[in-house]
């Protein structure tokens, strides 16, 4: 059953996609002739502005034996220009009320900041200097790399649940580069030189690789006279082909058991599925809405019936990406609950991944998924920083900021059928990857 509450807020948030089409925010984008693309979200509401640069460059374009650079790059991005010292970047950020960081994935790399409105022009100035000024130092060079190898250690060595995701994606991605992790493999960094970072740097780092996207109380007008100014004299340069990350159609069922120091045995199966970048139309709509009438919310099948009715899990999650780069993976974690084992919650696991296929979907578990995912929508859009987060990230993967907009549509149109087939064809024994986390103090796989 449908909480009551939900029943209640459900025929507002079905219309809704209508409203938020006329009330969404203006959007306007506009490309330099150095290729250099900018996306301007308009948000009045507060006296603020994100600025954000992004570059279609990350761990799945790293060559093997050379993994982690993308992620070093971007400490070194902090250590100083031509103009700016070392140290100075995030200081003068800082000085003028602002504030600045970075993250990297497999798939992209993006910077920002964060300040008044009236502090656009320095953060661009900023970013256009270290785009192509960009000083490398021996010993700057040979000190970030350490920080990073010890941030492997403290995220993903010592970590086991850390280290089984590793592993995970690892069986999981057979011959697509998304396997690479992002920080890189250990034996990777400690042989990582100044010459590669360097490299990857001319290589990559260029207008026609990046998109500029600003958003909060500004003008396109004003966005486009300082983009012109800070940026259009960088040149462009050719960039190496890339291709969306593929998976072998038939990749053969894969298990492992990873035991590792801990208390928490820990179950992560995954399914080798397209992304809306590689799969047919309403496929990864359909798929998102499956990971959703599995887990999201407390009347999801997996909650309710594995941790509340059957009580053998004490926690689950899916997750599925449908704007990935290119092929992609369904993926379900649970971790049995006290007295139950990883045979228990696993058999539990499959019976309902199962069931998907025999058991129809109904319309009400569509209805809750949709308006949950219509609400999230809606509180992100009270963020500035999330509204150009999400620009960034559609436009850096091969996408547009307009599936922002156009997406509660498309999942409109997606039927509780469509969902079942969804679930028939893609996860099968044929695409699943799954991985045991066995704590090795809890040699009988009994939680006390």
């Amino acid at each position: 059953m449908t909480p009551r509450f939900l029943r209640r807020l459900l025929p507002a948030l079905l219309v809704m996609p209508c409203l938020l089409q006329a009330a969404s925010p203006v959007t306007t984008e506009f490309s330099l002739d150095n290729g250099l693309k900018v996306v301007v979200r308009e948000d009045h509401r507060s006296p603020v502005v994100v600025a954000q640069i992004w570059y279609r460059v990350g761990s799945s374009l790293e060559p093997q034996g050379l993994t982690g650079m993308s992620h070093a790059l971007e400490h070194m991005m902090f250590k100083g220009t031509t103009r700016v010292p070392n140290g100075e970047f995030s200081r003068i950020v800082s000085m003028y009320g602002g504030e600045d960081n970075a993250f990297t994935t497999d798939d992209y790399t993006a910077y920002y900041q964060v300040y008044t409105a009236d502090k656009l022009a320095l953060a661009l100035e900023l970013e256009a200097d270290r785009m192509r000024n960009l000083v490398f130092k021996p010993d700057e060079v040979a000190q970030e790399i350490r920080v990073v190898m010890e941030e492997r250690r403290q995220r993903t060595d010592d970590n086991p649940q850390s280290l089984a995701l590793e592993r995970f994606h690892a069986l999981a991605w057979l011959t697509s580069s998304s396997r690479q992790p992002t920080v890189g493999w250990m034996r990777d960094l400690e042989t990582l030189t100044l010459e590669d970072l360097k490299k990857w740097y001319d290589t990559w780092y260029a207008p026609n690789n990046a998109t500029l996207v600003i958003a909060g109380d500004v003008q396109p007008e004003e966005v486009r006279a300082l983009a012109d100014r800070y940026f259009a004299a960088i040149p462009s340069h050719p960039l190496p082909v890339v291709w969306p990350p593929r998976e072998l159609a038939e990749p053969g069922e894969r298990q492992m058991t990873l035991r590792l120091p801990g208390k928490v045995p820990a179950l992560y199966l995954g399914f080798n599925v397209p992304s809306r970048h590689t799969g047919q139309p309403g496929e990864a709509e359909a798929l998102r809405l499956l990971a959703g009438v599995l887990d999201e919310g407390f009347s999801a099948r997996l909650e309710t019936r594995l941790v509340r009715e059957q009580r053998v899990a004490a926690a689950v999650s899916s997750g599925y990406d449908p704007f990935a780069r290119g092929d992609t993976l369904f993926v379900v974690t649970a971790v049995p609950a006290p007295g139950k084992t990883l045979d228990d919650v696993q058999s539990a696991l499959l019976a309902e991944i199962e069931k998907l296929k025999t058991e129809a979907v109904t319309a009400e578990e569509l209805q809750r998924v949709f308006a949950g995912l219509l609400a999230e929508d809606v509180f992100s859009r009270d963020s500035v920083r999330e509204q150009a987060t999400s620009i960034g990230r559609l436009e850096s993967v091969g996408s547009s900021w307009r599936a922002l907009e156009e997406w509660p549509q498309a999942l409109r149109t997606i039927t509780p059928e469509s969902v079942q087939q969804a679930a028939g064809r893609w996860l099968v024994p044929s695409r699943r990857t799954l991985l045991r986390l066995e704590p090795s103090e809890l040699a009988a796989g009994v939680l006390p």
